[in-house]
């Protein structure tokens, strides 16, 4: 079970491009998996490499950066760093091993590559034609705006260095918290997602706390973990605060499966460390609102 997480964040390559047709969602969906492959790499060699946590926090802030510019420069859906960060995040604080690359290699390509057969395989029963499952509809261009990218790497950068003083262990959950908050353009949305989130992750604490003290068998839990994702995906674009009751003990879950620890520990980081990132978040896309504003006065 110790590789679990890495099928984990491989298997997130499956949520990418839902409202798109095949050949597109195809597309994003490799270059998701593509992401999550080079980005769990990289955060496993720092572990490896022992490396100081501000070390960890500036190359997550690099990469939630890069990812978010990559991610809006070629419009795919889902948006943002979230998931990059959390992958590299996760994995950045586990202990690490030279064996631990060759592990992720194997398995998160192929979980991502089981993703991309399964949206394959579902095109061609709807269709009746490889050609058309992935021949893309959408040209590739790459249009980001590295503004946005660069607000959400400098609140993510604050983000963890504050929680790091905190906790030395889950600090990357309040960069994570502070990607979500900072990927939207809009500032009234990115201050109505950090409220959904803190409030939302509050809540579902308390069901990932109750799932963690029923000390289920494994299989139970990836079972729960599936049902978990399913019920994510369906209410995350109608409410966000409202899906992050999902998926807060999906997350949780996740992380246990392959590094056990405490439950009560685990759920008070989370609550602690999501409230700085959502903080931290709020506070900076006041400023660049701000900052932005001012620019357009002269």
């Amino acid at each position: 079970m110790d590789l679990s997480i890495y099928a984990s964040f491989g298997a997130l390559s499956s949520l990418y491009g839902r409202f798109h047709y095949y050949g597109d969602r195809v597309r994003m969906q490799l270059g998701a998996g593509l992401i999550f492959l080079s980005v769990m790499l990289l955060g496993t060699l720092l572990a490896i490499l022992n490396t100081d946590t501000s070390v960890r926090i500036m190359t997550l802030a690099l990469v939630a950066t890069l990812v978010t510019g990559i991610v809006g420069g070629y419009k795919w859906h889902p948006g943002g760093a979230t998931f990059a960060v959390f992958a590299a995040g996760a994995v950045a604080t586990m202990p690490g091993e030279w064996i631990n690359l060759a592990q992720i290699f194997v398995v998160t390509s192929a979980a991502a590559l089981f993703s991309v057969i399964l949206t394959a395989t579902l095109g061609l029963l709807r269709t009746g034609s490889w050609a058309k499952v992935f021949r893309p509809i959408r040209p590739a261009v790459f249009q980001a705006d590295w503004s946005v990218a660069v607000t959400v790497g400098v609140g993510a950068l604050l983000a963890g260095l504050i929680g790091q003083t905190f906790d030395d262990d889950h600090w990357y959950w309040a960069m994570v918290a502070a990607s979500v908050v900072l990927a939207g353009a809009a500032t009234t949305s990115r201050v109505t997602r950090s409220i959904q989130r803190f409030i939302g992750t509050t809540l579902g604490v308390l069901m990932a706390g109750a799932l963690l003290g029923l000390e289920l068998p494994t299989l139970a839990v990836i079972g729960v973990v599936i049902v978990l994702q399913a019920v994510a995906e369906l209410l995350i674009g109608r409410n966000y605060g409202v899906g992050m009751l999902a998926v807060t003990p999906l997350a949780l879950l996740m992380v246990s499966l392959s590094n056990p620890i405490e439950p009560q520990i685990l759920v008070a980081d989370r609550v602690f460390e999501t409230f700085i990132g959502s903080f931290v978040g709020t506070g900076v896309a006041l400023v660049s609102a701000k900052l932005r504003t001012d620019e357009m006065r002269k």
